[in-house]
């Protein structure tokens, strides 16, 4: 009990005023040469550190180690320098800042993400009342202090590293789609000498069920009592659909209906029209 009031308190202080000379203050000391792995919280950003930090440097990457490779932006001065002229690769949750010179930013549609904040708060004790509740601050971007999913895509795509080139976007549906493309664009991008056969091992290193091992082996992680609140979760492709009532749908389209539009994501209507048509062309015709 004592636990959960702390971690809350401290969630509550990281949306208060306080958050942005802290903010401000984390990211001192970034080089021209560094690049960010950035994304909206709970999507997927902490299973590709684990990637591309083992095809990066050839080292196994785990819980206990991956700040030293591929750092939050709290402890980047500590990351391992993997590019030339020192650059570091450092995971970032923010919406798009001026000190940000080259990023890969990883997009997944927000109704998983939900789906998966609300589970690991709620394990955590900083979110106790409910899925609907839990939207009322979550969609208007009052849970914690990164504002709404919407604002954030937006703050990406339409930054000066989008014009230049410098934005590489990847879904995540995309990625757990097809994972070796994904990651080799992702390499390219970084300029990586790395091959198939490293991204194919790296990928076989930190499949969800070795995610879950390093989860259960970590010595730091605040560890799940309960398969629904775990850190690694079975990373979901569309799993809103059996979970999300037509209510809180109708939620989401109301708050980021044109943001889920511009990244390819489908209307909670045309998936109702898509089963609806699938449905009539598998049923028998009666004589």
């Amino acid at each position: 009990m004592a636990n959960s009031a702390i971690r809350k308190f401290r969630a509550n202080l990281a949306k208060s005023p306080v958050r942005r000379p802290v903010i401000w203050l984390r990211h001192r000391g970034l080089h021209a040469n560094d690049v960010l792995l950035a994304s909206y919280p709970r999507s997927g950003n902490t299973w590709l550190r684990f990637v591309l930090g083992e095809v990066l440097t050839g080292k196994a990457i785990d819980f206990d180690n991956v700040d030293d490779v591929i750092p939050e932006m709290k402890w980047h001065r500590r990351g391992e320098a993997v590019f030339a002229g020192g650059g570091r690769l450092i995971k970032t949750h923010e919406p798009w800042r001026k000190e940000y010179r080259q990023a890969m930013y990883i997009v997944r549609d927000v109704r998983d993400v939900a789906l998966s904040q609300f589970a690991r708060s709620e394990q955590l004790g900083i979110a106790d009342t409910g899925m609907d509740a839990f939207l009322t601050s979550f969609l208007p971007g009052t849970f914690h202090g990164y504002g709404t999913w919407g604002s954030h895509v937006r703050s990406w795509l339409d930054s000066p590293l989008a014009k230049e080139g410098k934005l590489l976007v990847i879904r995540f549906e995309d990625l757990r789609r097809n994972p070796e493309e994904s990651l080799t664009r992702m390499v390219r991008f970084l300029g990586s000498p790395a091959g198939a056969a490293q991204i194919r091992t790296a990928l076989a290193n930190n499949s969800v069920d070795q995610m879950r091992n390093k989860e259960v082996r970590s010595q730091t992680l605040i560890q799940s009592t309960t398969e629904v609140g775990r850190f690694v979760r079975k990373g979901a492709v569309q799993g809103w659909r059996n979970v999300l009532t037509p209510a809180q749908l109708q939620l989401f389209e109301q708050h980021v209906g044109k943001e889920l539009a511009q990244m390819g994501y489908p209307s909670a209507g045309e998936v109702a029209m898509a089963a609806a048509q699938s449905r009539l062309q598998t049923e028998p015709v009666s004589n």
